[in-house]
């Protein structure tokens, strides 16, 4: 069994991120039959998917079918969303609760004027109150980088709506609280800004490392492509393809062998994973 599995039901995006990955990959959605299919082929592998590698999930023209497919498969759904659309989906999302709901407000920075940051946030923060009844919300600033000298004025900004939103006060962000709860299963978390491979210089240094993908989680992508993790959104490390595999087979494919037993001991087998910022290493 595994923990989760990533599925792309589309690669389209409304946001255009500066430190988001490059792909050429063709842009796509996942058919509902095809979102189907997997759901049947996924089910006796895990309960959780998570509907997101690259892309706006909420952009899916049959994002409502979608959820109400992985329900009718008895699967917990769990979504990272730029927030952009909620209030377009909040029908979809109340009729079919989705388990948690991530909401990336760091990407509203650089796509979003300060007036349209603040009546998305306010009526976002609304939405996230009747969504909770039923669905855990994690409203994210993973925008910490090593320059950051204090808040920036956006996340003051954020904070202060949040702050007047819950009536409390929110610890600043450099005590390095990552999880604050706000209201019940509504939580605000903070982190620093994940690098994608590859946005990352490769370095040859050897560390000891390890990593979960193959062992609790695989990514299933857009076009069907099935890899390791979500971070390989470029389908580097290709095990084989959902619609013409089984995942059995995929699974036991030479090539995810080699790479779950590296991990195993503590070996980093693909230059692809070497640069991975998720994977955990001792220095």
């Amino acid at each position: 069994m595994l923990k989760k599995i990533y599925i792309e039901i589309t690669n389209c995006c409304n946001f255009n991120c500066s430190f988001c990955c490059p792909s050429s990959r063709p842009k796509r959605h996942l058919s509902t039959q095809e979102f189907r299919t997997i759901c049947t082929k996924i089910r006796p592998y895990t309960q959780y998917i998570y509907l997101h590698v690259l892309g706006e999930p909420l952009l899916h023209p049959q994002f409502e079918e979608i959820l109400k497919i992985a329900k009718e498969e008895n699967l917990f759904v769990n979504l990272t969303t730029n927030g952009s659309l909620l209030l377009k989906q909040q029908h979809s999302l109340l009729k079919n609760p989705p388990r948690q709901i991530n909401i990336s407000i760091h990407d509203w920075e650089e796509n979003l004027s300060v007036e349209e940051q603040t009546n998305l946030l306010e009526n976002t923060l609304s939405l996230c109150d009747k969504l909770s009844q039923t669905t855990y919300i994690s409203l994210r600033l993973w925008n910490h980088t090593k320059e950051t000298k204090g808040e920036s004025l956006f996340n003051q900004s954020i904070l202060k709506i949040i702050s007047n939103h819950y009536q409390t006060d929110i610890v600043a962000l450099e005590n390095n609280t990552k999880s604050i709860k706000l209201a019940p299963h509504i939580f605000l978390h903070n982190d620093k800004r994940f690098s994608w491979p590859e946005n990352t210089v490769f370095s040859t240094q050897s560390q000891p490392t390890y990593c979960f993908a193959l062992k609790t989680h695989i990514a299933i992508l857009s076009d069907g492509s099935v890899v390791p993790c979500c971070i390989d959104a470029n389908a580097h490390l290709l095990l084989g393809n959902i619609f013409t595999d089984n995942l059995d087979v995929i699974l036991s494919s030479p090539r995810a062998i080699k790479i779950r037993q590296g991990f195993q001991q503590h070996k980093a087998i693909e230059d692809f994973c070497k640069k991975c910022g998720f994977r955990e290493t001792k220095l």
